[in-house]
Parts: C-alpha cells; structure tokens; sequence
C-alpha cells in the first residue's frame, strides 16, 4: 500500500509555538495548561489517553495505550495489572515513556522518566472510587495471560458478580498503581511546513554545571531547550 500521497496539513507559521508562548517555566504548569486546552476541545474524546512505552531488561520495548490518572509536581499517576507484560516490564526495568497526542490541537507531549509503585493505600483509594463494573473487571482479567474465547471472560464476570451482590469487590494483590517521575518533557506541535516546534524540559540533577548557550533556566531544577524538529 502506497502511503506517500497520505499527508496532513498543521498549524501555519503564525501559529507557531515560540518560547514566549510558555504559560510557564515549570513544565507540570506548562501540561496542565495545554491538557486543560485538550479537555476543552470537542474533537478530542478522551483526553487523558497516552501510550506507555516501556522496556524488558534485555532492551526489548513494548506500547500500549492507558489512562492518565492524575498528575502533579511528583509526576503522572496510572494504573494498571502488575501481572501483565507492562507490569513485569516495569519491575525489571522501572522507567518508561509516555505520550499524550492531541490531533486535532495538532500537539503532543512527551515524558520519560523512572517509575515507582504507588502506596497500596492510594492503590485501595483508587480501586472503590471506580465502577463497581470495573472493580468486578479488573478481577475477572489478569491480563497478558491466555484464555480460551471471549465466553470464558463472560462466564468468569458472571460468577464474580454474583458472588459480590452483596458484598464489597476486594482489590487484587496483583492490581495498582504507578508513578512516572518526568526526567524529561517534550512540547511538540505541528507545522505544515514540517519544522514542528519542540521545547523541551529536562531536570538538571547537577546545578553548579554550567549551561550551555542554547540552554534556558526554567522553574526549580528545569532547563529548557528548543530542539530541531
């Protein structure tokens, strides 16, 4: 199949995403600003939505998509199966990727950072805050395991919701959340002209090192940087 003819236009050069434009120079201050754009833009259906790339110990890497649940100046808040291929990925390697892409803003961030595992107590906050469905749900899947068909997850939900009628679902050991501590954030928005703007954040863990020419202070122990695109 020949793609080559497959092309989308961007944002014109007056659009362009300068470093003026920076709400802020945190850039936690900076996501929240654009996500909050996403989440007011009808185009968009889920706005928390970001693919999470992580990596075996052996360097074999692996996406999928999640859900952001929360985020703040510690970091980015998910949860998920510590089973499944993502979970045991993250407990032999803990960092990870994420990236969030608004199509019709033409934007996209990226984060990259280490991982840890939430509080259990966070984990058991989040689990009852959920749909009594989706609590039943997440202890019917243990994900990336085989399973026979489709009608054995039915039958299995069935069972589950039957046996907790009447009484609360119990959180999985197996089932938790996560946080990405950002390393880095990359601001990314389309031009037609193909020179996309990207500012990038990065924590300087040394500040006595000098910075280079090119190189910003930001909020805290952020630099910033804009990055050919």
């Amino acid at each position: 199949m020949d793609l080559e003819g497959l092309r989308k236009e961007y944002r014109g050069d007056t659009e362009a995403f300068e470093e003026q434009h920076l709400v802020s120079h945190d850039p936690i201050e900076q996501f929240q600003a654009w996500f909050q754009e996403a989440r007011q833009c009808p185009g968009i259906g889920e706005v928390n939505a970001m693919c999470l790339a992580t990596c075996s110990r052996d360097g074999k890497p692996s996406a999928r998509m999640v859900l952001l649940k929360g985020f703040g100046k510690d970091g980015f808040r998910f949860f998920t199966n510590h089973e499944s291929r993502k979970g045991r990925e993250l407990e032999s390697n803990p960092f990870a990727s994420l990236v969030f892409y608004w199509e019709p803003l033409s934007r996209q961030v990226r984060v990259e950072g280490s991982v840890r595992r939430l509080p259990e107590e966070e984990s058991e906050r989040y689990f009852y805050s959920r749909p009594r469905s989706s609590q039943i749900g997440a202890v019917v899947s243990r994900q990336s395991s085989v399973i026979p068909d489709r009608e054995y997850l039915r039958k299995r939900n069935a069972e589950l919701e039957e046996k907790f009628r009447d009484t609360p679902v119990p959180k999985p050991h197996y089932w938790g959340g996560y946080i990405l501590e950002p390393e880095v954030v990359e601001f990314w928005q389309g031009q037609t002209n193909r020179l996309h703007d990207r500012i990038v954040f990065r924590r300087l863990r040394d500040r006595s090192a000098p910075l280079g020419a090119m190189t910003h202070p930001g909020h805290g122990d952020w630099v910033y940087e804009r990055f050919s695109p």
